[in-house]
């Protein structure tokens, strides 16, 4: 008969917060075994210290001296291996001459827990038992005695060895967070906290539930003296609707001037958004916008969602003013990017004319939030059609006169410049179409590439690439967007089938474009 293998978390280091269950197991083991550094108490050790019995036999798994990051990358790795197999055969020992065997971990096991190393070298050979215990964050809330999220709140668990830019990412686009590993890590943690906007909310706990803890303000702590069981909580900003003495009902707004920010969705799904548009969008608590678009926004509890009609940009935006007047904080959605053929622009005239007007709306703040394009996502799918110089047109005439669009039509063919078409058609348009493809055909090849790209990003996503005498306008409505190349754009069958299309970044230098005639 072996020994059973029993992994205990013993909580962040008081050893009142070992959970009964856990010091059932820990008095009941023959043998005690725990990570410790060499010439340390060790944590773990210590929370465990005033339950341990005289006649347990210890077993001190002595950390090698390693420094994550260093030169050799493997050699970090290397060394760790090498520490579990080592610690693995020594706990196995005392498993098959049938004596039970607990490894302490400081917190939980299994939560960046150095017992799951040890776990997934003998879980398999060996009767196992897991005990969980009180995480290291959860002691650290407690201590700064802050809610760390609420309702429907997304809370995210980073490890300050993190690389800057993605931490600002994740701390910009969660509600709450807990950043792990800090030590000489945390001047960059506290880089990505400004950068993202969270530092006024961080929290900083140092050694918590232990009887030197500290809690300190972000801006207050010397990053030279950071020890690496230390944690930054980013608690929630959700409202605090279920206080006993609250009143105001859900979506009440604060006194004051709020904000309008303009997000852009990108072209299709989640995929698409920028963990800025993602940040945004959580942070406000108003989303107008045209119906289809704001139905692709996460919904929230407590956000309330304004939708519209696609053909009421000026009423839209001017709601989206009106609401941020009253001290809310709103998001205006667009497709692809706010700022070419979409909201922002809208917004903003509606804002310039309230300026004029001395109305209180000109007191609103803006703010625009960029998307990834259609055109770009539309160019990505074949190749880079548009990798020199370029022109983006829309085709719609609604806010301009057609005559607008046949000169610039003309002046952008003959300029050799690859086109990107926007508002190509729709049910009631189509001769516009026509007409444009006839002035781009009296200056282009007929070999020229077309891309006919619709839907990119959505289930029935279309892209196709053709010659320009053979693009069929039938085919073409208000979710296609159109590439035209210039005199220099190629076409090329790459090994899977799929026609790559590119434009080179160099021209000739004596390259006259000729008129066909």
């Amino acid at each position: 008969m072996t020994g059973r293998l029993i992994g205990i978390g013993v909580g962040p280091g008081d050893p009142e917060l070992l959970t009964l269950k856990a010091l059932r197991a820990l008095q009941a083991a023959h043998v005690v075994a725990y990570p410790i550094a060499r010439g340390k108490r060790g944590v773990a050790r210590s929370a465990a210290a005033p339950h341990l019995r005289p006649e347990q036999v210890e077993l001190p798994l002595v950390y090698p001296t390693t420094t994550e990051g260093t030169a050799d990358a493997g050699a970090y790795d290397r060394t760790l291996r090498a520490y579990y197999d080592e610690g693995a055969d020594l706990i196995a020992a005392h498993l098959d001459e049938g004596r039970d065997v607990a490894v302490l971990c400081e917190g939980d096991p299994f939560f960046y827990g150095s017992y799951m190393y040890l776990h997934e070298r003998l879980a398999t050979r060996y009767p196992t038992e897991v005990v969980p215990g009180v995480t290291a964050f959860s002691a650290a809330a407690a201590a700064a005695g802050t809610p760390l999220c609420k309702h429907d709140d997304v809370l995210t668990v980073l490890p300050g060895t993190l690389g800057p830019q993605e931490l600002r990412e994740r701390l910009a686009t969660t509600d709450a967070a807990v950043v792990m590993k800090l030590g000489r890590t945390f001047a960059g943690v506290r880089d990505a906290l400004q950068d993202s906007g969270t530092v006024g909310r961080g929290v900083y706990v140092e050694r918590a539930s232990h009887p030197e803890q500290r809690v300190d303000t972000v801006a207050d702590v010397d990053a030279d003296a950071v020890p690496y069981m230390s944690i930054v909580l980013v608690p929630t900003e959700a409202d605090d609707r279920l206080r006993a003495d609250a009143t105001e009902p859900v979506g009440a707004v604060a006194a004051g001037v709020g904000s309008v920010t303009v997000v852009g969705l990108g072209p299709a799904g989640a995929q698409w958004r920028t963990p800025q548009a993602d940040a945004a969008l959580a942070r406000a608590d108003a989303i107008v916008g045209y119906e289809t678009y704001v139905s692709r926004v996460p919904v929230r509890a407590g956000q309330e969602r304004f939708a519209s009609d696609n053909r009421v940009e000026v009423d839209r935006a001017r709601h989206a003013l009106e609401l941020a007047a009253g001290g809310r904080h709103v998001a205006v959605v667009s497709s692809g990017d706010p700022g070419i053929f979409a909201m922002a622009s809208a917004v903003l005239e509606a804002w310039e004319r309230e300026v004029a007007d001395g109305s209180p709306l000109g007191a609103v703040t803006i703010e625009v939030v960029p998307g990834l394009s259609a055109m770009q996502a539309a160019a990505s799918r074949v190749g880079a059609p548009l990798g020199h110089d370029f022109a983006v047109i829309s085709l719609s005439d609604q806010l301009k006169p057609w005559a607008v669009v046949e000169r610039r039509l003309e002046a952008v063919c003959g300029a050799d410049l690859a086109l990107a078409l926007y508002n190509p058609a729709s049910r009631t348009r189509r001769q516009q179409l026509d007409r444009a493809v006839e002035i781009i055909r009296d200056h282009r090849d007929p070999a020229t590439p077309v891309v006919v790209a619709r839907a990119v990003g959505a289930p029935e996503e279309s892209v196709t690439v053709v010659a320009l005498e053979q693009l069929d306008t039938t085919i073409v409505d208000m979710r296609t967007l159109l590439i035209v190349g210039s005199s220099q754009s190629r076409i090329a069958t790459a090994p899977d089938g799929r026609r790559l299309v590119h434009t080179p970044r160099s021209y000739p230098v004596l390259a006259e474009p000729a008129r066909v005639v």
